[in-house]
């Protein structure tokens, strides 16, 4: 009783298997950047983003970008995707384990196991470009200590940065190795969350100047966050406390060599573990969504675990040749997930029942991407115009392999007396091709027009086999292959007036890639053996403006996106197939301003309007009526922060922050049965998440404490199914969601060389 590639959906890959599930970004300066910095005095610094492969200020992009810089990620203990959503307006995640996270943005999702979010490490793609290895659900959640900023990009980036950018790019941009300045700097803290374990973790750094020309950089990071939920012993599930705590830590280590302003060339390489217990979900009632047994639970027959590996090796160079620029940035990644999904609830009794034999039950899981990727640029400016010519190639190996397992009661120790169960085995080849080129062309100081166009071509294989009296007994199904050819485009107008405003307009085109299907045994005559790319077109007028003296700025802008031939997941046969559908439709406003009113003091607001929904009947396999909401994407959110520091004598500056993220209800996955009787889809509560943060800088050392969620609020973050194979996943029916963090209170301290 398993389904195929959504199967794939992160651990929830068989039916049976557990469910899936702020500051301001000113012109000038970062996001709520150091507090000490100065207002009123021009002090901050126009940002330079690198979002159309160049360098550039944020103000001359046409184009909606979040910049969240390390200062701040540092300063609001902002670690991993959960951290600094209120930090960037419209983004969103689903997630109910550490490192298996779906990203969103605009409200672009409908579900599925190919990504909408594109995730970027300085020049390098990573994740799955394919529907076949769970890229939507296992999204690069990278360790922010180090790190330079965050860029996110809104809206389809499908000519800079292709495939799987429908919604828009998230990209973290490391420190780059510095050869003038020998420096090192440590941080540890502690934390305590409520009802939970004490959580710690400690960072440290380095950088080293070898000679003029040529610098090392290498960082080190380990935390460990203590668990909250327990299972109390429902329908006779075990007895523990503190069950989902996780772990992750690694480092990134980079060289530079420089010998002139006209060639570097930099080699990196980054390695982190995100090793989960339980995954971080509670029982929630499958119609309100309101958590049962009046505390955070879950119930454990098997002890599951989900450990993720990232494995990220990028050389980078450029050369000024005079006549033209070149650009070349080579990579390998990997991404290896194993993981291990208690079922016992919805499978054991049915096993019992045939076998006559007593047992837990789980679903065992690895995917493995490999991805190889290079580009080639050439760029040139000249006075009228600024060109960009590139070509690009990737070449990913996937694999995933699940297998039920029967484990005696109370043990890991295979079960005796039984047939196997169900083992699948899916490997999947993609290759991918493209063109892009950008020009943008100056009419005058004050008007510009940004073109650009990408044609990709990628040709996919996938070979499956199957084996077990769940999956049908043994099959070797033929190889599945696709092929298509996308064409992707922008245009993008800026009128200028004067260095501090800009007001712009744009017209963009983005694709997720299609593929092949591997038809589950008996599948019934019209059955698609394959699925075609959706693609989707954004529209949107923006304004960016800030004061000459950077004590104000704003960034805003309205957009309508029309989405066609969006990918769905389907089941047939027990087994998933990714399917297309009809059309969908996203618009909506984002707005971040900053106002800076004194020296030491930064005042921020930024806040989205969604409103994503189906145009088209997604069919009754997936349960998505016209007009439903697409999932997760609360119509509204609003994030404030405000920071205050000041100086006492020479060597003191202390501050003091605050942050607030409220969101608004939001519907859950797509439920054609819970569709069916209640008339509408789930829908999470809203809620409103509250920070704390003080501290002072003492020079070379730094003490800060905080509080995060000060309210203690019970924010919903995923759902998943109540039933499967005619039996409810947990015990009661319940349903089970994500939830972030209790309250945490904490401590920090920074030293440096």
């Amino acid at each position: 009783m398993m389904k195929q590639r959504a199967l794939i959906l992160s651990t929830a890959a068989f039916l049976a298997a557990a469910p899936q599930s702020a500051s301001a970004v000113p012109l000038s300066g970062a996001v709520n950047a150091d507090p000490q910095a100065g207002a009123g005095s021009g002090s901050a610094e126009d940002i330079v983003v690198t979002a159309q492969k160049r360098s550039q200020a944020l103000i001359d992009v046409p184009q909606s970008i979040s910049v969240v810089s390390g200062t701040t990620l540092e300063l609001q203990q902002a670690t991993s995707f959960q951290d600094y959503l209120k930090l960037v307006p419209g983004l969103q995640l689903t997630e109910s384990t550490p490192g298996a996270g779906r990203l969103i943005l605009r409200g672009i999702n409908a579900g599925g196991v190919a990504s909408t979010v594109a995730v970027y490490v300085d020049e390098t793609p990573f994740g799955s470009s394919s529907g076949l290895v769970n890229g939507a659900v296992l999204a690069g959640d990278f360790d922010t200590f180090d790190l330079s900023r965050i860029e996110v990009l809104r809206g389809p980036q499908g000519t800079f940065y292709g495939s799987n950018s429908l919604g828009g790019i998230l990209k973290f941009v490391t420190n780059a190795p510095d050869p003038t300045t020998l420096s090192a700097r440590g941080r540890g803290g502690v934390e305590a969350v409520e009802g939970g374990q004490v959580s710690y973790y400690g960072n440290a750094v380095v950088n080293v100047p070898l000679t003029p020309t040529l610098a090392v950089r290498a960082s080190g990071f380990y935390r460990r966050d203590g668990g909250f939920i327990d299972s109390i012993g429902t329908g006779g599930s075990d007895r523990q406390n503190d069950i989902n705590s996780d772990r992750v830590y690694g480092g990134r280590a980079s060289i530079l060599f420089e010998p002139s302003s006209k060639f570097s060339f930099r080699a990196s390489a980054i390695l982190q573990n995100i090793e989960a217990k339980a995954r971080s979900t509670v029982e929630s009632d499958p119609d309100t969504l309101s958590t049962l047994y009046g505390q955070p639970t879950l119930s454990q027959f098997v002890p599951s675990f989900s450990n993720v590996a990232y494995r990220v090796y990028n050389g980078t160079g450029h050369l000024d040749l005079g006549f033209v620029d070149v650009s070349s940035s080579t990579s390998y990644g990997t991404q290896r997930q194993t993981s291990r999904t208690d079922a016992t609830n919805n499978l054991s009794g049915l096993i019992n029942a045939i076998f006559k034999v007593p047992n837990e039950l789980y679903l065992g899981q690895n995917t493995n991407d490999d991805k190889f990727t290079e580009e080639m640029r050439l760029t040139k400016s000249l006075s009228f115009i600024d060109l960009l010519a590139g070509v690009y190639y990737t070449n990913e190996r996937g694999y995933i392999r699940q297998e039920y397992v029967a484990v005696v009661p109370g043990t890991l120790t295979p079960a005796t007396g039984l047939p196997q169960l169900a083992l699948v085995n899916l490997r999947s080849r993609y290759e991918e091709t493209a063109g892009f080129g950008n020009a943008t062309l100056h009419f005058g100081e004050h008007f510009d027009l940004d073109l650009g166009g990408r044609y990709s071509h990628n040709s996919q294989r996938a070979n499956q086999d199957t084996a077990g009296a769940l999956a049908g007994g043994t099959s070797i199904f033929p190889t599945a292959t696709s092929a298509e050819n996308v064409f992707t485009y922008s245009a993008a107008p800026k009128v200028k007036f004067g260095e501090n405003l800009s007001v712009y307009g744009r017209v963009a085109k983005g694709y997720r890639p299609g593929g092949p299907n591997v038809l589950p045994p008996g599948a019934p005559p019209g059955t698609p053996t394959s699925y075609t790319s959706d693609t989707l077109t954004n529209y949107e007028v923006g304004i960016k403006a800030q004061t000459a003296d950077r004590t104000f700025s704003i960034d805003a802008d309205i957009f309508y996106i029309d989405w066609k031939n969006i990918q769905l997941l389907a089941i047939v046969n027990n087994f998933g197939i990714n399917v297309n559908a009809g059309k969908a439709r996203s618009d909506g406003f984002e707005l971040t301003a900053t106002v800076r009113p004194t020296p030491g003091l930064n005042f921020s607001v930024n806040g989205a309007y969604t409103h994503a929904r189906l145009v088209d009947d997604a069919g009754p396999l997936v349960g998505g009526r016209p007009g439903d909401a697409l999932p997760f994407t609360p119509k509204y959110s609003v994030n404030l922060n405000g920071d205050y520091a000041w100086s006492i004598g020479d060597m003191l500056k202390p501050f003091v922050g605050v942050s607030s993220r409220f969101l608004s209800k939001q519907p859950g996955d797509f439920d054609q049965t819970f569709r069916t009787t209640n008339g509408r889809q789930r829908q999470l509560p809203q809620y409103t998440v509250v920070d704390l943060r003080a501290g002072a800088d003492f020079g070379r050392f730094g003490l800060e404490a905080y509080v995060k969620n000060v309210t203690n609020a019970e924010g919903k973050t995923s759902t998943g199914a109540a039933m499967a194979n005619g039996g409810p996943i947990n015990p009661n029916g319940a349903v089970a969601t994500g939830v972030i963090r209790p309250r945490t209170v904490g401590l920090a301290l920074t030293a440096a060389l």
